[in-house]
């Protein structure tokens, strides 16, 4: 069966532009349903996604002739990776396309939260002038740990690189990854060191729910937390309660275990965690910038030809 390629999700025109000129058909429906794509997909040998709908079992069982998968992102999610592999699927992802827009977000987070900027602005716009309650910390000289060494991790450590400080990473699944930028460590010297804590890991099986009350029990000094990487490796509850407690001095979240609304304003935690000043929240867009559009689909694409040219030499 030649390649035909079903593309779901709204994508640079630099993806299709470049399948043009390979001629590989392909279907751009960008507004498709799951329910529409469920009654073609075992026309098509290629997907392209991003988060639409969970690519699962039963979805991948309705595609006999699917050979790859490519997601225009970071991670692999929402997508059965087990199942997918099982049926011989090849899964493909752009993780470099968003690194730099997701280590830039992050570290405006941190300033923000650090230099209570958002507090701040609030507080003059309803005719407030308070300088003292506004004093903030400076991040050289701080220690900033990275959970998780990936593009993500490796981009944030190298942007960090120039505000004077101490960056150590910790990877379960790599080692002998010390850089110029960051010095690979042990968990256990995460939990002494670290002023700053960012996540970088993606959600699976074991990180769905990692960072609990015991996770954050162990961290000797109060810390910044920002969470950049996916909603579900945080348990909402346990932050607030280092809040409360001060084991968490500020926290920042681009990703929630629960997104959009109305979903998002019927959990239990929201209201509190929107009434804090030292919490600041983003609509899960640290790598969803204008330059991450394109170069998403551009690296994805370049990816996808390479694959198609490795199997139909």
């Amino acid at each position: 069966m030649s390649t035909n390629i079903l593309i779901v999700d709204d994508v640079h025109p630099v993806l299709l532009e470049k399948l043009d000129r390979e001629r590989i058909r392909y279907s751009y429906a960008p507004t498709i349903s799951r329910a529409e794509a469920e009654k073609c997909i075992s026309l098509y040998t290629g997907l392209i996604i991003r988060s639409k709908f969970q690519v699962d079992r039963e979805f991948i069982d309705l595609a006999p002739e699917l050979r790859f998968i490519g997601r225009s992102g970071a991670g692999m999610d929402n997508i059965d990776e087990e199942h997918a592999a099982q049926k011989g699927i090849t899964l493909i992802s752009a993780n470099e396309g968003n690194r730099d827009a997701v280590g830039e977000h992050m570290i405006g987070m941190l300033l923000s939260l650090m230099n209570n900027l958002n507090r701040g602005n609030r507080e003059i716009a309803e005719g407030k002038w308070l300088r003292e309650e506004n004093r903030g910390y400076e991040l050289k000289g701080r220690t900033v740990a990275l959970i998780g060494y990936g593009n993500n991790g490796q981009a944030m450590a190298k942007k960090l690189s120039g505000f004077d400080v101490n960056i150590i990473a910790y990877d379960k699944y790599k080692t002998g990854f010390s850089d110029a930028y960051a010095r690979e460590v042990s968990m256990e010297e995460i939990v002494k060191q670290a002023d700053v804590v960012s996540f970088h890991i993606p959600l699976t099986k074991e990180t769905r729910n990692l960072v609990d009350d015991e996770y954050l029990f162990h961290f000797r000094k109060p810390i910044f937390f920002l969470m950049g990487a996916r909603g579900g490796i945080a348990h909402i509850p346990a932050v607030i309660k280092a809040l409360d407690n001060g084991k968490i001095l500020g926290a920042a979240f681009d990703v929630l275990p629960t997104e959009k609304f109305p979903a998002l304003g019927q959990q239990e935690w929201y209201s509190d965690l929107i009434s804090r000043d030292n919490v600041l929240l983003s609509p899960h867009v640290a790598g969803w910038t204008f330059e991450s559009y394109y170069k998403l689909s551009d690296i994805l694409v370049d990816k996808v030809l390479e694959y198609l040219n490795h199997r139909n030499p």
